[in-house]
């Protein structure tokens, strides 16, 4: 049998998911104990043990100055700054995705503008929002729509434009108003494109986040980051990364399950990654 023809039982797909992340962990752990070997004192790679030590400080001890749980605290500011965030995105990318790949008029007035906002670099805009919106919630929430409703609105106007002629013509020659096309057809046509511009958004808005952490925030995962990079603390850098990559890994995770569960018409045998 061809390689190409081959596929791994579900046993064979875990493993072999698991082996690049357990190669990596290896290579750490080794490249690690080599440099302390030569440098006890060294803090560019701590050992898993120095890591664990500071999990265990940062997350399960509370602090001697205000008696909170620190990594708790940064990782519910972080989650309700990207939670409403990209909740806004969705909700524009809805309304106004739908609203230009259903109506010509809206399409012409509106595409050229948000084709051209979305290729503006968010970075180079949030001096300007820090400036109108000052350094509290509102301009790295503003942030994170900037740099994902654009996108977000031109993948839903695709979707609503893709949608088949017959179909619409179909549901009005059975008498649908525009409410009952918009709601009966285009919303669930372009959910499953939706939920896949949320997944592919999260990546930026994570960024973009901790951009706006690490420059003005007070409680936040970036801001931990870059407030303890000063003390070249790896230990806790590195961690606080892999806490990020696995909330972002869950994200994603918990929004293709809602897709494959919920939409499971838009999904093919294998499904998406």
């Amino acid at each position: 049998m061809r390689l190409i023809n081959q596929k791994p039982s579900r046993i064979a797909r875990y493993a072999l998911g698991a082996l690049p992340f357990a190669a990596v962990l290896l290579i750490y752990s080794v490249a690690s104990k080599l440099r302390h070997m030569e440098n006890p004192q060294d803090r560019l790679l701590p050992s898993l043990q120095q890591m664990a030590a500071a999990v265990e400080r940062m997350a399960f001890t509370p602090s001697k100055r205000t008696g909170e749980y620190t990594m708790w605290l940064d990782t519910l500011a972080s989650l309700e700054r990207i939670g409403i965030g990209m909740l806004v995105s969705t909700v524009l990318a809805l309304v106004l995705g739908i609203a230009m790949g259903a109506i010509p008029r809206i399409r012409a007035t509106l595409a050229p503008f948000v084709g051209a906002f979305s290729l503006i670099p968010p970075i180079t805009v949030l001096p300007i929002l820090f400036i109108v919106f000052g350094l509290g919630e509102t301009a790295k929430i503003a942030l994170i729509v900037v740099g994902t409703a654009p996108v977000m609105t031109r993948t839903v106007a695709q979707a609503t434009a893709d949608v088949p002629d017959e179909l619409l013509v179909k549901v009005q020659t059975l008498g649908a108003n525009s409410w009952q096309i918009v709601t009966r057809v285009f919303v669930p046509m372009v959910l499953p494109r939706l939920i896949g511009a949320i997944r592919m958004g999260l990546v930026p808005a994570w960024i973009f986040l901790v951009s706006a952490e690490a420059i003005a925030a007070e409680q936040g995962l970036g801001y931990r980051i870059f407030l303890v990079r000063r003390y070249l603390a790896m230990d806790v850098i590195l961690p606080y990364v892999a806490w990020i990559t696995i909330i972002a890994y869950v994200l994603d995770r918990a929004f293709y399950l809602l897709s494959r569960k919920g939409l499971r018409w838009a999904h093919g045998e294998g499904g998406a990654l």
